[in-house]
């Protein structure tokens, strides 16, 4: 199949769409849990891991599923039909369960929209490489990550606007977004031709039997290629990848927490008021700060990351956005807002110090997938992106409960140190990596180093 960037640009809509979902689920759920339901920190952490749960548990075994089906459509999109519609209702109905105060049935509520966002999440990321050659994916995967931080963006900017008059509003709109976007993918990329056989019926029930058999024993095979060979950059890249998301998952899950109940001040199950409601949307529109740079950096970083090495990028995007989160912290301890308003001086800080963090964070999350998969074959992608996020999604699992933990011991004030610590090991770790990077050779051909 002939490379087009205009495809990649449509699969996009597919990130676009999931990362409506994450910004605002991560934004607002922890404050549900603590106001509504009283949780603290450390339990809300732990409900803030059911997404990467799930992740950890089938993301394997969905990246080594999808690799091996074959359908009409393709590999990848049986899973987009399947997970998306259901995880959008799921989704639109979380304010419903919130609004009935009943525990057990908002928990049910996200267990599921959670399950049927992993269903769909992992062939929604192998479908990149499937349509792109190597030396293209790190400038792919910077498209994808812009269209995905266009998604975020209008999550948090446009989900302000919303959640200032109802706070149910942004789920409703963002459920419906989500749908429409992956039903773009499904309808206007083609998967490759080698994996649709037009005229011949899966087997679900022997598709599923011979995964669940090779799956998990395709990540044990993956893991002691992490851990048993000689060549250790497989095992670093991995290890500042699980560094970097416990890192950033800490401040994306517990920031909007820390600008209502820190800088404000405002008690844990206060009554809910305009007031209260603009002091949550603005702590999730700063969040869109990182949105916005991230948008526009994503393209370049991947361009970056072709033209002076994807490991160099990385490590310049973690001193970057370190020494921008401790600024953050020096300026929440020595300045407090005085209103949620965007015209407040100290709030234009944050969003400022938020922007260029965004610029890091693209240099390090565009360039981080491409250097994994290209230590591995063509015919192990889904199974290496399905490793990739068992990394990733193991910092999310480990991330809220140990960030809550510190934030019930000590406060609010840990946070954003906490971040820090974490960026810094992963800049430290990513100095041990050899492989997956791009080496100009003679004639100017770009090879890239594979594995041993």
């Amino acid at each position: 199949m002939e490379f087009k960037y205009s495809r990649i640009f449509l699969l996009g809509f597919g990130f676009f769409g999931i990362s409506i979902i994450w910004a605002l689920y991560n934004a607002y759920i922890p404050i549900f849990l603590q106001d509504t339901f009283g949780m603290n920190k450390t339990v809300t952490g732990f409900v803030m891991t059911i997404d990467n749960l799930f992740a950890v548990l089938l993301l394997p075994f969905l990246g080594a599923l999808s690799d091996m089906t074959r359908t009409r459509l393709g590999r990848r999109k049986p899973y987009i039909l399947l997970g998306a519609p259901s995880a959008a209702i799921m989704f639109a109905l979380i304010p419903v369960a919130r609004s009935h105060g009943n525990l057990a049935l908002f928990m049910g509520t996200i267990i599921f929209m959670n399950f049927f966002m992993a269903l769909f999440r992992s062939p929604v990321i192998a479908f990149m490489p499937d349509i792109t050659p190597s030396k293209k994916r790190s400038q792919a995967n910077g498209i994808i990550n812009f269209m995905g931080g266009l998604g975020a963006l209008l999550a948090y900017f446009g989900g302000k606007a919303l959640y200032d008059v109802n706070y149910a509003y942004p789920f409703y709109a963002a459920a419906a977004i989500m749908l429409l976007a992956n039903l773009l993918v499904v309808l206007f990329v083609p998967e490759p031709e080698e994996y649709r056989v037009p005229g011949k019926e899966i087997s679900v029930r022997k598709l599923l039997s011979e995964t669940s058999r090779r799956s998990f024993g395709e990540l044990k095979e993956n893991l002691r290629d992490v851990f048993a060979s000689h060549e250790r950059s497989l095992l670093f890249v991995l290890v500042s990848i699980f560094l970097w998301f416990v890192a950033f998952n800490s401040l994306e899950t517990f920031f909007t927490s820390y600008f209502k109940y820190h800088l404000f001040g405002i008690p844990v199950g206060a009554a809910e008021t305009e007031f209260t409601r603009k002091i949550e949307s603005t702590g999730a529109f700063l969040l869109g700060a990182v949105s916005l740079s991230f948008m526009l950096a994503a393209i370049p970083a991947g361009f970056l990351g072709a033209r002076i090495g994807r490991k160099k990028t990385i490590t310049l995007g973690l001193v970057l956005i370190s020494l921008v989160v401790a600024g953050v912290y020096f300026l929440g301890e020595t300045s407090k807002p005085q209103s949620p308003s965007l015209s407040d001086p100290v709030v234009m800080e944050f969003m400022a110090l938020f922007f260029v963090a965004g610029i890091g964070w693209a240099m390090v999350n565009v360039n981080s997938l491409p250097m994994v998969v290209d230590m591995t074959t063509e015919e192990r992608l889904g199974g290496y992106t399905g490793l990739y996020y068992f990394f990733s999604q193991a910092a999310n699992l480990v991330a809220p409960p140990l960030a809550g933990a510190f934030l019930d011991l000590i406060g609010y004030k840990t946070l954003l140190p906490f971040a820090v610590a974490f960026f810094i090991l992963a800049a430290i770790t990513m100095q041990f990596v050899r492989k997956g990077d791009i080496v100009r050779g003679r004639g100017n051909a770009l090879d890239y180093l594979g594995t041993d």
